[in-house]
C-alpha cells in the first residue's frame, strides 16, 4: 500500500497539534475545519465527504489508535504526545473497518516507555496570542504493568480576528482546547498482551464559523442580505479581500435570539455572543494472545461518546440599518426589526445552534496464523452500533424579525431533532502466500451490512410559518425512516523483493462507504407525505430522504526502494480509482435550498514519489514528497440545487427548502470531464533537518519544509466554480538544547508566509434574486486556512 508516515518528533518540531497542520507533509491532503454539518472535512487524491452533512461518514477514515472514528467532529480536536500518523492513499476497506473507500487518516498515541520518565513543553504563540501548555509521565508500575499519563491545554485568544467594523463584542473569536489520556500496558506473560486508552477531549470557541470569508463575486461588491422575498435588506460588513485574514462574521440581531425554543440545544447555553463546546469520552481495549506458537487472536473494543454545541448566524455579514429596497419604512414590514434596527448594529442573520451527541461502540476480533510455510491467514468480524442525535433551532425564514411567536414567545423558526441509529456487521478474511522468499501473492474479502433507522421529530415551528400551507405544523413526527445495503469489497496484490532494499507490489482494490439518510430536512409542507395513508407516498418521501452508497475499484502498482548503504529512501506508486455514486450536497444561495443526491462518477488516477536522503554530512536530513493527481468526473453529473426534493443544511448550516412549490429554478449543469474539488494537479514539499553538535552539552538545530500546492476548484457546483490559485508555504524552526533531550529552546514559525488558501466555498445565503431592485448577489462564502503561527517553546524532560 502507499503510505506517508510522520513521526512524532517532526510533529513535534513543527507544532503539530490539529489534523489541519498535516496538509504541509503529505501534498495530496486537504482538510477543512469548522462550521455545522459534519464540521470537518478530509479530502485524498481529490476524493472526500462533504462537510455539509452529518449524516455522511468520510471517504478517508479516521483512524484513532485502532478503532475507527465515523464522526468529522473529531477533525476539531486537537491531538497530544502522538507517536506517529500515518495517511493510507487508495480505498482500504479490507483492513480498516467500514468507510475507508478513499484512504485513512491514522493516529497512533504514545505508549508507556520501559523506564520512568517526565516531559514538560510550554510555549507562547505571537500571531494569535496563543499558549500551549503540556507534559506526561510515563513509566513501569511493576514488571508487567505501564503507565502512561499525557495532557496538553491551549488557549488561543485571537483564532480568528474580525474585519474592522464588524458588528461584534468578540472581535477576536477565541479557541481553547484541552486533550487528557491515560495509557496502561499491561504484559503479564509472554502470550499475552493488553493496552487500554482513555481520552477526555474538551474544545471550546467563540463561533463554529471560524476561518469563513466573503468572495465578493464576479460583480464586485458585497451583497445585501435579502429577507421575506425582498421586503427587507441588511448591508453587508464583507470587505471583498479574502487575503487578509480578516473576517466579516456579524453577532446575532437581537430580534432573532431572544428566546430560544423549549429543549433547544442553545437554550440557557447562549450568552449573547456566538460559541461552540465539544466534549469528547474516547476508550479502546486492545489485547493480543498468542494461543499457540502460530495462531494470535487479536481484539480491539472502541468506545466514543461525543457532544457537541454551538451556536452562530449562517449569513456571515449583516450591519444596520436594514431597508426596504422600494423605500418603505421598516416598521410597516419587520416592526420588530424597526425597534433594533439602529446604524452599526449588529444584523446577523440564519443563526442556528446544532447539536451533535454521538454514541458509537465498536468491535473487532482477529485470528492470525504465523506458519513457516508458504501459507498464512487472517480471519475476523467487526460490529459497530452507532447513535446520532441532530438537533437544532434554526433561522430559514427569520420571520421573527416581524414579530416572536404569539403563543410561545420564541423567536426562531422552528426546532427540529433527528436521531440516526446505525449497526454495521463485517466479516473479513485473507490469505497470504508466500510462492518464494521474493514472491508473494495476498488477497482477501470484506462483507459488510449496514442498517440505519432514522426519525425526524419538529417540537416547534413559529407559529406564522405553520399557518402557511408551505410548513408543518408543531408536534410532527415522521415514523421510522430505514436504509440498508450490503456489500462485498475484495482485495488483491502482488509483492516482489527484488533485492532486500528493493521492493515491487501491485494491488487491486475496491472501496465501499454506506449510504444513509439525510438528516437536516426542513419542516416543510413536503414531509407532510409522512401522514399519508398512501404507502406509495409514505415512501416516495422516504425516499427523497435517502442517498446512496458509494464504492471505489482500482489499483496501484509502485516501488519502495534504498540506495547507497540505506541512506537514501525511493518510494513511487502510480494508481487510478474510479469511485461511483459520490455522496454530494449543493447549495442555492438565493432560494436557500439544499439538496443531498450521489454523483455519478469520479476517476482519480495519478503518481505519487517519496524521498529521503541521509547525507554524509552529520545530522543532515533531506525528505520530500511530490504528487500529481488528475481527478476528474467521468459520467453525467448534473447538478441542480432549485427543484429536486427536500432541502438539506450545507456549509451555512442553515436549511433551504427544495420542494415541487419552489417559486425559483436552477439551470441543470453537466460536471461530466470536470476536474474534481480540491484536487491540485501538483503538489509537493521539500523538508530538511540538521541538528549539529555545539559541544557535549549543546547541540543546535534547524528545520524547515517547504510545500508547494497547484491551483485547484473549491467546490463541485457549475463548470466554473472558484479556484484557489497555486500557491507556497514555509514552515521553519531553530533550536537549541541538550543533546540528550534533557531540554530544548525553539523558535518555531507556521506558515511563515502568512499565506491564506481556500479549501472550500459556496453561495452565501440569502443573496438577492432578480426583480428585487438589487443588485443580483453572487457572493460565495469561503473556508481557509490559518494564518502566520510563530512559537517560542521551551520543553524539558525528566
Amino acid at each position: 500500500m502507499t503510505v506517508t508516515a510522520i513521526g512524532g518528533d517532526t510533529l513535534e518540531k513543527f507544532q503539530v497539534d490539529q489534523i489541519a497542520d498535516v496538509v504541509s507533509r503529505v501534498p495530496a491532503l486537504n482538510v477543512q475545519v469548522g462550521g455545522s454539518g459534519s464540521g470537518g472535512q478530509i479530502s485524498l487524491r481529490g476524493v472526500g465527504s462533504s462537510n455539509i452533512s452529518a449524516a455522511f461518514d468520510s471517504a478517508v477514515a479516521f483512524d484513532f489508535d485502532g478503532v475507527q472514528v465515523s464522526t468529522m467532529r473529531m477533525v476539531q480536536a486537537g491531538f497530544f504526545d502522538v507517536e506517529q500518523i500515518d495517511v493510507l492513499k487508495g480505498p482500504q476497506s479490507l483492513f480498516f473497518g467500514k468507510s475507508a473507500s478513499a484512504g485513512v487518516f491514522s493516529i497512533r498515541s504514545a505508549n508507556p516507555t520501559p523506564d520512568w520518565e517526565m516531559g514538560v513543553k510550554v510555549s507562547q504563540e505571537f500571531e494569535e496570542n496563543g499558549t500551549v501548555i503540556g507534559g506526561y509521565i510515563s513509566g513501569p508500575l511493576s514488571d508487567t504493568l505501564g503507565i502512561r499519563l499525557a495532557g496538553q491545554y491551549t488557549n488561543v485568544e485571537d483564532y480568528v480576528e474580525l474585519e474592522a467594523g464588524t458588528p461584534a463584542i468578540n472581535q477576536s473569536r477565541g479557541l481553547k482546547d484541552f486533550v487528557g489520556r491515560l495509557t496502561l500496558q499491561w504484559e503479564p506473560s509472554d502470550n499475552f498482551n493488553a493496552n487500554l486508552k482513555l481520552n477526555y477531549i474538551r474544545n471550546e470557541n467563540d463561533g463554529a464559523i471560524a476561518h469563513s470569508d466573503i468572495d465578493c463575486g464576479p460583480n464586485g461588491r458585497a451583497d445585501e442580505i435579502v429577507l421575506l422575498g425582498g421586503g427587507i435588506a441588511v448591508p453587508s460588513n464583507a470587505s471583498c479581500d479574502t487575503n487578509d485574514g480578516l473576517y466579516p462574521t456579524a453577532d446575532p440581531s437581537a430580534t432573532l435570539v431572544q428566546q430560544f425554543p423549549d429543549g433547544s440545544p442553545g437554550q440557557g447555553k447562549f450568552k449573547g455572543t456566538p460559541f461552540g463546546e465539544t466534549d469528547i469520552i474516547f476508550g479502546r481495549l486492545k489485547w493480543d494472545l498468542d494461543v499457540s506458537d502460530t495462531l494470535t487472536v487479536s481484539s480491539v473494543s472502541g468506545y466514543l461518546n461525543l457532544d457537541a454545541v454551538d451556536f452562530d448566524c449562517y449569513g456571515y455579514v449583516g450591519v444596520g440599518p436594514a431597508f426596504n429596497p422600494g423605500g418603505a419604512p421598516v416598521g410597516a414590514i419587520a416592526p420588530a426589526l424597526a425597534a433594533v434596527n439602529t446604524a452599526g448594529s449588529a444584523q446577523g442573520f440564519g443563526c442556528s445552534d446544532p447539536q451533535n451527541a454521538t454514541e458509537q461502540f465498536t468491535q473487532e476480533l482477529r485470528l492470525a496464523s504465523d506458519f513457516d510455510g508458504m501459507f498464512n491467514f487472517m480471519i475476523g468480524a467487526f460490529y459497530e452500533s452507532r447513535e446520532i442525535d441532530f438537533n437544532t433551532s434554526q433561522q430559514a425564514v427569520n420571520i421573527s424579525i416581524v414579530a416572536p411567536d404569539p403563543v410561545t414567545g420564541s423567536t426562531f423558526d422552528y426546532f427540529k431533532k433527528q436521531n440516526t441509529k446505525t449497526e454495521a456487521v463485517s466479516l473479513f478474511s485473507s490469505v497470504t502466500l508466500d510462492f518464494t522468499d521474493q514472491l508473494q501473492l495476498s488477497g482477501g474479502v470484506r462483507w459488510t451490512d449496514e442498517t440505519k433507522t432514522s426519525t425526524i421529530s419538529v417540537p416547534y415551528v413559529h407559529t406564522f410559518l405553520s399557518a402557511t400551507p408551505n410548513f408543518i405544523d408543531s408536534g410532527f413526527f415522521s415514523g421510522p425512516i430505514k436504509f440498508s445495503d450490503s456489500n462485498f469489497s475484495p482485495e488483491v496484490s502482488l509483492r516482489y523483493q527484488a533485492t532486500p532494499d528493493i521492493n515491487i507490489y501491485g494491488a487491486f482494490k475496491t472501496g465501499f462507504k454506506s449510504g444513509g439518510i439525510d438528516n437536516s430536512a426542513l419542516p416543510s409542507s413536503s414531509l407532510l407525505g409522512f401522514d399519508s395513508p398512501d404507502p406509495a407516498v409514505r415512501q416516495a418521501v422516504a425516499d427523497s430522504l435517502r442517498f446512496k452508497s458509494e464504492t471505489g475499484l482500482g489499483g496501484e502498482i509502485g516501488v519502495k526502494s534504498q540506495f547507497a548503504d540505506r541512506s537514501v529512501t525511493l518510494n513511487v506508486s502510480a494508481f487510478y480509482y474510479v469511485f461511483d455514486d459520490l455522496q454530494v450536497q449543493n447549495f442555492d444561495a438565493t432560494t436557500v435550498q439544499f439538496e443531498t443526491f450521489n454523483a455519478s462518477q469520479l476517476t482519480s488516477k495519478g503518481i505519487d514519489v517519496e524521498w529521503a536522503w541521509q547525507t554524509p554530512v552529520e545530522g543532515l536530513n533531506f525528505s520530500g514528497a511530490l504528487a500529481y493527481t488528475d481527478a476528474k468526473f467521468t459520467d453525467t453529473f448534473i447538478t441542480d440545487p432549485g427543484t429536486d426534493g427536500p432541502g438539506a443544511p450545507g456549509p451555512t448550516g442553515i436549511s433551504g427548502e427544495g420542494d415541487p412549490n419552489s417559486p425559483f429554478s436552477a439551470d441543470d449543469t453537466n460536471l461530466d470531464g470536470r476536474t474534481a474539488a480540491r484536487a491540485p494537479k501538483f503538489a509537493g514539499n521539500i523538508a530538511f533537518d540538521w541538528t549539529m553538535p555545539m559541544s557535549d552539552s549543546l547541540e543546535f538545530g534547524l528545520n524547515g519544509n517547504l510545500l508547494y500546492t497547484g491551483s485547484y476548484f473549491t467546490n463541485e457546483d457549475t463548470l466554473d466554480d472558484l479556484k484557489q490559485d497555486s500557491y507556497v508555504t514555509i514552515d521553519g524552526s531553530v533550536s537549541v538544547g541538550d543533546p540528550d533531550g534533557k531540554w530544548r529552546l525553539s523558535l518555531v514559525g507556521v506558515n511563515l508566509t502568512d499565506e491564506i488558501w481556500i479549501n472550500t466555498s459556496g453561495g452565501r445565503p440569502f443573496l438577492a434574486g432578480p426583480g428585487l431592485g438589487l443588485t443580483i448577489g453572487d457572493d460565495q462564502v469561503v473556508t481557509q486556512n490559518r494564518g502566520r503561527q510563530v512559537f517560542l517553546e521551551a520543553a524539558f524532560k525528566f
